[in-house]
């Protein structure tokens, strides 16, 4: 690493960016260190190098930097957080530092925040499930390891509430298991829920949080959730540990990305998101996996608020491209007083049969999702007919699915917001909601499954 050397020519302020010049040998991603002419010290990252200009993105903001008095040094090399176990238990805000009272946390090594792309022959395909305590995701779309699953969402749904509830229930079943919680862009009144939500996993030495509130600096939130997977990589694949990273919520990181890529006069793309949005996307959320050799697994539950409902925006349009699935959050169900309003048609794990079965779940378990998938469909369908036609026009069989609906509504998808449901409860609670049909209607399961839990289904 070259000795830093200070450049005190600068040529423009724009935005979060300082251009400088006569910085010549400078790198892209290196970090830079921005002293003011009152002797203030700010920090940012290079984001463009071209022959004797580079350009600064700072981390606390440009206000009061002016072309006169300003000195910048150039590290030589990118940005490096520590890693280590020291981070368990912590909470800093989005670039690391400390906000829980501690000492800065250490290490024996520091890595860049950008880490490094899995080699795809070292991959190994996500096996074996995460148990979120949460009946809709556990029963209907398993959590695997190695898996990214994004929840959509849309503003004034509880999707900050289910991703701390996820964060605090978590677990790998008898494994080395941590969580790592990115919030990004958030309120400090949602912080504060967050930080309520996760004190008792916190107390218990397996849970980091970074928190960036939206008053925080812009850049901030573009390296929040990049900290958050170099300590998450190092506790997983240097420690042994499965380790679950939610990000919440995604959308903030990318409306960053949006206004520094206007502050640089970038060529805007679709809705003014830079054309580089999938590769950054990408960059963050192939970041998950398991690496043969290694114990760990790295997987990642981001959330993401779609702007007006619409899941064809650039962000979630996206996102579904990169990821295994998704988790869909209804507002209907939500006007209902449903908690979580997760809609079960519009959602899908698509590694879910890689985690579950004989020796992960139970024997029957993708099956009896399978018929409540197929039952809920019906029963969608039924409601939309006595929607036009009026109830009393619907078959008996078509009567029996909107009951059915309504048993799975109340009687597994509907849980308290603290409430940690064991695997057993769940798949209990979904053969009583089964068990209102007769067996001959189940077509989805098979003889066996039936003669075990149907009480109508005689040996």
């Amino acid at each position: 690493m070259r000795a830093p050397l200070e450049h005190t020519r600068i040529d423009s302020v724009r935005g979060p960016l300082v251009v400088v010049g006569d910085a010549q040998g400078v790198a892209f991603d290196e970090l830079a260190r921005v002293t003011l002419a009152s002797g203030e010290v700010r920090h940012g990252v290079v984001i463009d190098a071209d022959r004797d200009l580079a350009v600064v993105e700072v981390f606390e903001g440009t206000e009061g930097i002016g072309l006169d008095g300003v000195r910048v040094a150039f590290s030589g090399s990118p940005m490096r957080v520590p890693v280590g176990e020291d981070w368990l238990g912590r909470v800093c805000n989005g670039r690391g530092e400390p906000l829980d009272g501690g000492p800065p946390v250490l290490g024996d090594e520091r890595r860049e925040v950008a880490g490094s792309p899995i080699n795809p022959t070292m991959r190994v395909t996500p096996r074996d499930p995460v148990l979120t305590g949460v009946s809709a995701i556990d029963a209907l779309a398993t959590l695997v390891r190695g898996q990214k699953l994004p929840v959509f969402s849309v503003g004034g749904l509880p999707h900050l509430e289910l991703a701390a509830q996820v964060a605090a229930q978590a677990r790998a079943g008898d494994e080395p298991f941590a969580v790592v919680f990115a919030a990004v862009g958030i309120t400090h009144a949602d912080a504060a829920e967050v930080g309520a939500a996760l004190a008792d996993r916190s107390a218990r030495g397996d849970l980091v949080v970074l928190l960036n509130t939206a008053d925080d600096p812009l850049i901030e939130r573009l390296v929040t959730p990049q900290i958050a997977l170099t300590v998450a990589e190092h506790l997983a694949f240097d420690g042994g540990r499965h380790v679950l990273v939610v990000m919440a919520d995604l959308t903030s990181y990318c409306e960053a990305l949006r206004e520094v890529s206007s502050a640089r006069a970038e060529l805007p793309s679709r809705r003014g998101y830079p054309g580089h949005l999938y590769s950054d996307l990408a960059a963050l959320l192939e970041r998950a996996g398991r690496i043969r050799g290694r114990a760990g697994s790295v997987t990642q539950l981001p959330v993401l608020t779609m702007p007006a409902g619409d899941i064809s925006h650039p962000v979630p349009d996206t996102t579904g491209y990169i990821t295994e699935g998704q988790l869909v959050l209804s507002p209907e169900l939500h006007a209902r007083g449903i908690y979580p309003p997760l809609d079960a048609l519009s959602s899908l794990s698509r590694m879910m049969r890689l985690g579950v079965g004989p020796g992960r779940t139970c024997a029957d378990h993708l099956e009896l999702a399978s018929q409540l998938y197929a039952l809920a469909a019906q029963a969608r369908r039924a409601r939309e007919l006595a929607e036009v036609l009026g109830e009393d026009a619907l078959s008996p069989a078509e009567r029996r699915r909107l009951d059915f609906e309504q048993a799975m509504l109340a009687e597994l998808l509907a849980q308290r917001p603290d409430e940690d449901r064991p695997l057993d409860e769940t798949l209990e609670r979904a053969w009583r909601s089964i068990s209102l049909l007769a067996p001959q209607e189940l077509t989805m399961l098979s003889r066996a499954a039936l003669e075990a839990h149907h009480p109508g289904a005689a040996p």
